[in-house]
């Protein structure tokens, strides 16, 4: 399935949920939970979702699945497969969720989408309570429903191992990655002047100049195996993106490369 990109920005809008500052206070166990305190510890952090649990049941999450929280009450994220935004409203350690949800409509594999339900379930309009532990961080409904996260640092483009979750064309469409190739493609910019990766059948490497915010790709050197269809239309797609220059775009652990013919690809950090 294909679908349009949000009109909003996924930073300006990014995280689910928003603070406002009040008083400072701990709970008995140390841990922040209310105010201003609560406000610095949990805006302008990228947090990574390590798992839901819905009646009981807990459900690990994708790679890129993941919230950041807005001071100014535009905030938003990624399900697992789609980016969301929403308003919220933080009054002490609880958290209300607006109703006025977006997200983009994109179709992946089985298990992303059934992660995805889930976060949906969760915290769509809902009443969440915060808990601040160090680096972690955990939403309660008044359900009981549950999510962890742990505050990630920004991803360097060079030396990170790069998963691409999806491809984009010149329109702006984004396409998710066929189910059999998830977790079968990435890319590696080591800071030396080359790339290597996997293309989802087939090991790929090539020269590349970083500079200004462009990456100038050399002609791609691959192995000549043979795979299935999905596998081989995958391996055409990312293709385009050598032979030439390509931008990239790095916002704290999503990295967006766009070719000069208008394809691209967006990719996250490997777990």
């Amino acid at each position: 399935m294909r679908t349009q990109r949000l009109t909003l920005s996924v930073l300006a809008v990014t995280g689910l949920l928003a603070t406002a500052a009040c008083g400072t206070e701990k709970s008995d166990d140390g841990s922040a939970s209310v105010g201003a305190g609560q406000q610095t510890k949990i805006t302008g952090k990228h947090w990574k979702v390590d798992s839901v649990n819905v009646g009981g049941t807990t459900y690990d999450a994708p790679a890129d699945a993941h919230i950041e929280f807005g001071e100014d009450g535009k905030v938003g994220g990624n399900y697992g497969c789609n980016h969301f935004g929403a308003t919220a409203e933080m009054q002490g350690d609880t958290i209300k969720v607006g109703s006025d949800t977006l997200q983009t409509k994109m179709a992946c594999g089985e298990k992303p989408m059934e992660f995805e339900a889930k976060m949906a379930e969760t915290l769509s309009e809902s009443t969440i309570t915060t808990k601040v532990d160090g680096d972690k961080l955990t939403l309660t409904t008044k359900d009981g429903h549950t999510v962890q996260l742990t505050a990630q640092k920004p991803a360097k483009l060079q030396g990170t191992k790069w998963n691409v979750t999806g491809s984009t064309n010149k329109g702006g469409t984004v396409t998710s990655l066929a189910s059999e190739a998830e977790g079968k493609v990435h890319l590696t910019f080591d800071g030396k002047g080359t790339v290597r990766g996997q293309l989802g059948c087939n090991k790929v490497s090539a020269k590349a100049t970083v500079s200004d915010g462009q990456i100038t790709l050399g002609s791609p050197s691959t192995t000549r195996m043979m795979c299935s269809p999905s596998l081989m239309d995958t391996e055409k797609a990312l293709l385009k993106l050598f032979n030439g220059k390509a931008t990239y775009e790095l916002k704290h652990r999503t990295l967006a490369l766009t070719s000069e013919n208008g394809s691209g690809v967006e990719a996250v950090p490997a777990k």
